[in-house]
């Protein structure tokens, strides 16, 4: 069974401070193979100096940019999980969530989820991508989590997990990437459970092992509600 949410190491991981923000869209890739020891996932810790979730591990993600809305793609997202995310927001919208993910996941890891394709001189946040000559491949995706930071943070999200498998890299293992990770590793799923994480990462995680078993189980979304955390779980 996956973990309870723990509400209480969420507040210690980023404590409140008043203010009040808007959740800023945001994506996060969980890559997942097969090791020697089960399953494995592609983890980094966040540097010391981060004001947000300094020295922990997490899954490669961050907020969508502007041209994520139209940056190109090899392969669209899957119907079933166009159709979840249309719940939430327009189609383009959904879209540019999935590129975020596998934007994010490159430029932090060097791993591309893509498709080789032509090199490409493009402007904005897709530069180096293309620049190696590949495209998204969004078809290798699930939508598999949702969360919302609760107010009062120094940095608010309103974050969507994507999942896929390594075997649809282009190639296996990472690079330094941008350097806001300072360390990058494929962990056992006991390991991983093992580090120093967010809560939020420790409850997707949990929730990632046994989506490896069940690949269609209703998708949670976390967020606060009159104060309290609140796990809901959509079809």
């Amino acid at each position: 069974m996956t973990q309870p949410f723990d509400a209480a190491q969420d507040l210690k991981d980023a404590p409140r401070t008043g203010g009040r923000q808007r959740p800023k869209d945001a994506a996060t890739l969980i890559l997942t193979r097969k090791g020697a020891k089960g399953a494995e996932v592609l983890m980094g810790r966040r540097a010391p100096g981060h004001v947000f979730m300094a020295s922990k591990w997490v899954f490669p993600g961050g907020k969508v940019e502007r041209s994520d809305a139209f940056a190109a793609f090899a392969t669209d997202l899957s119907p079933a999980d166009a159709g979840r995310l249309a719940r939430e927001v327009t189609r383009s919208r959904g879209r540019a969530l999935a590129l975020a993910a596998v934007r994010e996941t490159f430029e932090e890891t060097g791993l591309l989820l893509a498709e080789p394709a032509p090199v490409a001189s493009v402007a904005g946040g897709w530069r180096e991508f293309r620049a190696v000559g590949a495209l998204p491949d969004l078809a290798a995706l699930s939508y598999v989590a949702r969360a919302i930071t609760p107010p009062g943070r120094t940095r608010r999200f309103d974050a969507r997990f994507f999942m896929a498998d390594a075997s649809a890299l282009l190639h296996p293992e990472p690079t330094a990437g941008s350097g806001e990770l300072d360390e990058i590793a494929w962990l056992p799923l006991d390991e991983a459970r093992a580090q120093d994480l967010p809560a939020i990462t420790r409850f997707v995680l949990g929730e990632i092992a046994e989506r490896l078993d069940a690949p269609n189980r209703p998708l949670p979304f976390v967020r606060m509600v009159r104060g309290q955390h609140v796990v809901e779980h959509q079809d």
